[in-house]
């Protein structure tokens, strides 16, 4: 297992001349989960996609250790040597139409793969191996086209893992997904993290972020607003100012996990009566 660390360090990010982004720092270390929270538009996505490469930054940097330890400008890789270090998992992907979910799978090898070549022992192993973590051995050979949206999000998911890279960034990876496989999937990232993997994943479930995260980044309009381990940052005084509402939080006395409770209109709305019916 490659182990490597991915930093980005104020960063600047834009569209259009629009910068939504402002001096936000992050960086995944191996064997941590790193998760970034924050509403609708904070730059979560955004964020993590210019670590990816596929977000061009106004400014700051991007870096990724190498073998020796010393940090190498992101951008001095090439596309190939990059893939081979890092993989995401991204919110829009296409829907394959006429392959099967082995062949998509599969595209997760291309990094090592030469322009006439074909697949290597070890890309095989590693395309069975990602099967098997994503729970879709068995439909294999399904054409995408039969695949629900939840089945599809597990193949991208396994695509990203046939990569076989020290970091993994995922964007809402139990988007679509019933709640066995969401579970299945936050299992599989502390699994990935528990082998040495550096994980960055952006999740709106807070209470899902709170039971993988090793460290959380909060954000708000562009900005970091707090960043470190789960029960620093998720705090009923950050969350609160953050998601304007009220929010409370507990934290486990044994497990250290934080509970998140929003203080909704109706959360204690008093339980209707069951309505009488007459018989005749």
């Amino acid at each position: 297992m490659k182990a490597s660390t991915l930093r980005g360090a104020d960063l600047r990010l834009g569209y259009r001349g629009t910068s939504v982004v402002h001096g936000a720092s992050l960086t995944l270390r191996p064997g941590r989960v790193t998760a970034l929270v924050g509403p609708n538009g904070s730059g979560k996505s955004t964020l993590l996609r210019a670590i990816a490469r596929l977000h061009r930054t106004e400014s700051g940097s991007v870096t990724i250790d190498a073998p020796d330890g010393a940090a190498r400008p992101a951008d001095a890789l090439s596309a190939k040597e990059f893939a081979r270090e890092v993989a995401m998992l991204s919110q829009s992907r296409p829907h394959p139409s006429g392959l099967s979910v082995r062949d998509i799978v599969t595209y997760g090898r291309h990094p090592y793969r030469g322009r006439f070549t074909g697949l290597s022992d070890r890309d095989r192993e590693a395309v069975d191996t990602a099967l098997e973590l994503t729970g879709l051995t068995l439909m294999s050979e399904r054409s995408a086209d039969q695949l629900s949206g939840g089945e599809l999000q597990r193949v991208w998911l396994g695509t990203a893992l046939a990569q076989d890279t020290g970091v993994l960034l995922l964007d809402e990876p139990t988007n679509h997904l019933d709640l066995k496989h969401q579970i299945d999937t936050l299992d599989l990232i502390c699994d990935l993290a528990a082998r040495g993997t550096a994980v960055g994943v952006v999740l709106h479930d807070l209470d899902q972020a709170a039971g993988v995260a090793d460290d959380v980044v909060l954000l708000a309009a562009g900005r970091v607003r707090a960043a470190g381990i789960p029960e620093d940052v998720l705090t009923g005084e950050h969350l609160s100012e953050v998601y304007g509402l009220q929010i409370d939080t507990l934290v486990d006395e044994d497990t250290r996990r934080v509970r998140v409770l929003p203080r909704a209109r109706h959360r204690q709305r008093p339980r209707r009566p069951e309505p009488e019916f007459s018989t005749l």
